[in-house]
């Protein structure tokens, strides 16, 4: 697990790339939560979000959630081919499974965002 990973409270990741982009997606806790992954939503390319926006969903066959801009930015990517391979999430959430790019609007908005110890004790005391 990369330690340069925050998270949001509403079960997003974040990692800030070389070129100042933030990659988002959705944490193993998550994806496990939902369990039988059937939809998602993507937005598209060129919105604007702000931190704690919805701008998209995912759907499994007990719930349909909304995820949600860890921060304010611009999506500037979007993982095309994610919704076609939801199985992606559970083999490789910190990786191919990633759901949108973000140029972010203030990059200091990331130091509201949990580190992974704060998250684990966050979904720690969280049933499943």
């Amino acid at each position: 697990m990369a330690a340069d990973l925050k998270f949001a409270k509403t079960h997003e990741w974040v990692r800030p790339e070389a070129d100042g982009v933030l990659t988002v997606g959705v944490s193993s806790y998550a994806v496990e939560a939902l369990t039988d992954l059937v939809f998602m939503q993507l937005p598209a390319v060129g919105r604007k979000v702000k931190a704690g926006e919805s701008f998209g969903e995912i759907e499994s066959v007990k719930a349909v959630s909304d995820l949600y801009a860890p921060v304010s930015g611009e999506i500037v990517e979007v993982n095309a081919a994610l919704p076609g391979k939801l199985e992606t999430l559970g083999k490789d959430p910190y990786g191919e499974g990633w759901v949108v790019r973000i140029k972010a609007d203030n990059p200091a908005e990331m130091d509201g965002l949990l580190d992974r110890a704060a998250y684990d004790s966050l979904v720690g005391s969280q049933p499943h």
